[in-house]
């Protein structure tokens, strides 16, 4: 067989329910049910996986198994616009994710945890190589995304040429893994004193490391470097992001309106993180 063991992110093999196992994989990997696509040729399992996890894709496939192919093909479930090295290693990644959930068991508490996982974090300002990835990040992250604006590669480049505007994209690694390029911050300035977070969106396979607290502290951080007094975040809901309706307020944020808050630079209390800048 062409694929070998190596090439898959999570293998598993057991009498457990078809349902059971592929939660077991989504938590292990940590992504989206609406990231999944389940196949099998059986009705059965098919009609269960579809019942119990209404989220994920179960394609019907016809009776003839040479027709699987074409049939899955004409469904473009695995097409892609574009193709980034982040891309290339994803199968390691998702490897190295599954690793880290091993290596918590054998800490005493999760901050314990992520201070042996000796993280390391850059900030950089957009540049031309990174555009790719950048605007691809846009198109794909829905949970980790504030505000949802979708942005093309044309524009992501105008915003790293226009002086109203700060950005910066963020890439993490560890011990286990080079995570790559993982989120994107666009602020743009109000006016002498205020900065406003016009895009924060974050790969969710990050989650729960300290990256976020690591995001916010740079942007505040950043704003008292060129002067500003305050920075402005909005919060618009969608049908996927609920997980960060509640995040500018955790950390550190004073509500100001349904969906909007603010933070006062020279007075913010700056976030704990075990994530270290490079």
């Amino acid at each position: 067989m062409i694929l070998r063991l190596e090439d898959f992110s999570i293998f598993i093999a057991n009498w457990e329910d078809k349902a059971a196992n592929i939660r077991h994989i989504q938590q292990k990997l940590n992504i989206g049910m609406d990231s999944m696509v389940f196949i099998d040729d059986s009705p059965f399992e098919r009609d269960l996986v579809r019942s119990l996890i209404p989220e994920i894709t179960v394609p019907d496939l016809p009776g003839d198994p040479a027709e699987y192919l074409p049939y899955l093909q004409s469904l473009n479930l695995f097409e892609t616009a574009s193709f980034s090295a982040e891309d290339s290693n994803r199968a390691a990644q998702y490897r190295a994710e599954a690793g880290r959930i091993e290596m918590q068991k054998q800490y005493a508490n999760f901050d314990e945890y992520l201070q042996n996982l000796e993280m390391f974090a850059a900030a950089v300002p957009f540049d031309e190589f990174h555009t790719p990835r950048i605007a691809q990040l846009s198109q794909r992250s829905n949970q980790f995304n504030l505000r949802t604006i979708r942005y093309t590669e044309s524009e992501i480049e105008a915003a790293a040429n226009d002086p109203g505007l700060i950005t910066l994209y963020f890439t993490l690694k560890d011990k286990l893994a080079d995570n790559g390029l993982i989120s994107a911050v666009i602020t743009e300035k109000l006016d002498s004193k205020a900065l406003f977070i016009s895009m924060w969106l974050m790969s969710c396979r990050v989650l729960k490391r300290g990256m976020e607290e690591f995001i916010i502290n740079k942007i505040i951080n950043t704003a008292k470097q060129h002067g500003f007094e305050t920075v402005v975040g909005e919060y618009i809901k969608t049908s996927k992001n609920a997980m960060v309706a509640d995040i500018y307020s955790k950390l550190g944020f004073e509500r100001t309106g349904e969906s909007t808050f603010i933070a006062n630079v020279n007075d913010f209390k700056y976030n704990k993180t075990f994530v270290k800048e490079e």
